[in-house]
């Protein structure tokens, strides 16, 4: 079982890798902000499949503090879009 939830952690790490090409190319910042999003998401499902391979409760709690964080980016980032406007 552990070498399954490493490999689809890993699968998920190579999504990741595709959302910084988002991130550095994206024709917008609404681009850019998305891709920032699903390096959260995807950050937490990564954090949560360690944790349970390696039976690590301090992954636990950095998957949890990452998805409390990662919306702030994105109130952030709506903020400071309607502030340009």
């Amino acid at each position: 079982m552990t070498i399954y939830l490493v490999s689809v952690a890993t699968l998920l790490v190579v999504i990741l890798l595709v959302g910084l090409a988002r991130l550095i190319r994206g024709p917008s910042n609404a681009d850019r902000m998305l891709a920032a999003q699903l390096f959260g998401t995807v950050g937490v499902g990564v954090l949560l499949l360690l944790a349970e391979a390696y039976s690590q409760a301090a992954l636990l709690d950095a998957a949890l503090t990452l998805a409390l964080l990662a919306p702030m980016t994105l109130l952030a980032f709506i903020r400071l879009s309607g502030a340009r406007q």
